[in-house]
This record gives C-alpha cells, structure tokens and sequence, in this order.
C-alpha cells in the first residue's frame, strides 16, 4: 500500500504538465523528463519554462491543414497515440501536411527531481505506462543499457529528414520500436545506422549530416518549441490558411485530433479506407494490437485474435515482449 502511493504521489506531482499556461505553476515547482503522466498523457520537457502565450506566426500551408508536431524518440505518451495518428493519416492525410520538431525531452542525467536522479528510477514507470496506454514497452532497458539522452536519436531524425521525409518518419518509427520493444540504446550509433538501413537512408550521408547540419537544425527545433510554448509531449498545433489554430496536447482519444481538423476546415470529408488486414500491414510496416484494433476498427481483443490466428498462418511475424507484443507481415 505505501508503495502505491508513492507511486501515484510521484505520479501526480512531477508529471502533471501540458502545453498551455494554466498548469504553469505546477511544472515550475517540479521537474523530470521521463515520468510521463499517463492521465494527461504527457512528457515533460525539463529545459525550459512555458510561456503564458504561444507564438502567433502564421506558418506557411501548402495543404488545407498544418499539423507541428512535438515529439521525442523515446517519449512513451508520444509511443501512445502511434494508433491515433495512423488514422488521422489515413482518413484525412489528403487535407493536412504534418511538421515533426524534435523536443529534447532527455538532455542528459545532471538532474535530481524528486528522487529520479538515474535512469532505473524510471524503469517500473515505463511498464507501468505500457499498460496504461495498451501499447508494449519494456522498461528493463533503463536496467540493461540505458540512454545519456534522447539527444542523439533526435538529431539523427533530423539528418533523416534532410534526406527524405518519408524515410525520415519510418526511421522514427523504427527507433522507437528499437527502444520501446527491444531495448536498444538508441543513442548508439550502431543502432540507428541499423535503423537507417531497414529504411534504405543513405547511411554515408546520415552519418555526415548527424555530426553537422542536423545539430543545428535540431537546435532551432528547440527555440521554435520555446516560441510556441511547448512543454509536453506529444503536443500538436494544427493551422489552417488563414492563421486559427487548434492544440491537441497529450494522449488523446482519435476524436480530439478529427475535430481538431474539423474546426479549422469544417467541410472536411474522411476518405474510406480499407480495413482489410493486409491492407493495413501493406500501408503501415508493423502494428500492435491496439493499432490494429484502431485501424480495423474491431474490438481490441477480437484484433489481437486475429492478429495471432494471420501469425499461425505464416501471414504475419510475431515479437513478443514482456508488455505486448508487435507483429510484422511475414517475408515468406
């Protein structure tokens, strides 16, 4: 019972963040990058404190909508709404570009905020959020071979995107299932020139931007995030044409990101999909059972069945972790 509550204590106090003012005080007071809230949904960024404004700089629209999107490779609200985010690409991908920016949850351990001063401090936590968020983490890598930082994998994302956006968004996706699932240390370059690969990245060229330009574009990442008044993680800014502007902060239910896209563009129309399995595994490379169960539409247990019953067929691979597992479609 005491270590319950003390759990939900560190809960409440050092995580309860988001990325408008009226909670201010609160992030002020304490401070940590890694216990993210999973009932607001959020990461904290330790570095710098939210501006009561955000910035009201009309960003240049190609598509109806722009969505920023604030993120960090290892930010597990982030890995929370991977679901929400496919669909939102899938039925209204044709009327929306989305910007990520790197947020730098993690810069490094000279910290102590509230008795997390070490990266196994932060291991149970990330179990625990796994179940929250029904999507597999394994915390054990704060235990195995724990990151400095999110630093590196953050700037590495933003070589990526030097090369190809698309590629850049895949690699993402690759180095979270490395740390989430896997427990890589993907502040390694080992592993994310093992990532670039798996995308077909020029990995000669990564390497080259890594060490120069992608540091600096990152930096800026971070002062436009002090413009916009970010301070959690996932945040998004969603922007039509004529400068109105919707925020979606935290881990949200698939209705707030559609609405927000529904109030800045009400005649907005959500392209059908098909919500065929193999259709699914053909648009997107991997899937737990909860985006499944959100892309297809089913119920959640109903989905992992059928997700098992493809993996006994040699239709679709299967990585078990401690948290869950994630399937693959089978090379066979």
């Amino acid at each position: 019972m005491k270590s319950s509550f003390l759990f939900l204590y560190f809960f409440i106090v050092f995580c309860n963040v988001s990325c408008h003012n009226q909670i201010n005080k609160n992030m002020q007071e304490q401070k940590n990058a890694l216990l993210c809230d999973p009932e607001i949904g959020l990461c904290i960024n330790p570095m710098d404190t939210l501006k009561n404004e955000t910035s009201t700089t009309v960003e240049s629209i190609a598509k109806p909508i722009k969505i920023i999107y604030y993120t960090d490779p290892i930010c597990s609200s982030c890995w929370g709404i991977e679901a929400q985010l496919r669909k939102l690409k899938l039925e209204y991908g044709k009327h929306f570009e989305i910007e990520y920016k790197m947020g730098g949850l993690l810069p490094d351990w000279s910290y102590n905020s509230g008795g997390i001063s070490k990266p196994s401090d932060v291991a149970h936590h990330w179990d625990e959020v796994s179940v929250y968020y029904d999507m597999p983490i394994d915390g054990d890598i704060w235990l195995e071979d724990p990151l400095p930082s999110s630093y590196p994998p953050s700037i590495a994302f933003k070589a990526a995107q030097l090369q190809d956006e698309k590629k850049a968004i895949l690699f993402l996706r690759e180095i979270r299932e490395m740390v989430f699932l896997k427990k890589k240390n993907i502040a390694k370059w080992e592993h994310l020139e093992e990532a670039a690969k798996l995308v077909e990245l020029n990995v000669v060229q990564l390497k080259i931007d890594y060490e120069g330009r992608a540091k600096e574009i990152f930096n800026a990442d971070l002062q436009r995030g002090k413009e916009l008044g970010v301070r959690g993680f996932p945040c998004l800014f969603f922007m039509n044409q004529t400068g109105e502007r919707e925020i979606v902060y935290g881990t949200k239910p698939y209705e707030a990101y559609e609405n927000a896209i529904k109030k800045l563009l009400p005649s907005v129309i959500k392209e059908q999909y098909s919500k065929d399995w193999n259709a699914v595994f053909s648009t997107y490379n991997s899937s737990t059972a909860k985006e499944f169960s959100v892309l297809t539409e089913t119920n959640r247990n109903e989905a992992e069945k059928v997700l098992n019953e493809l993996t006994s067929q040699n239709k679709l691979n299967k990585f078990n972790t401690k948290n869950g597992a994630i399937w693959t479609l089978s090379k066979q």
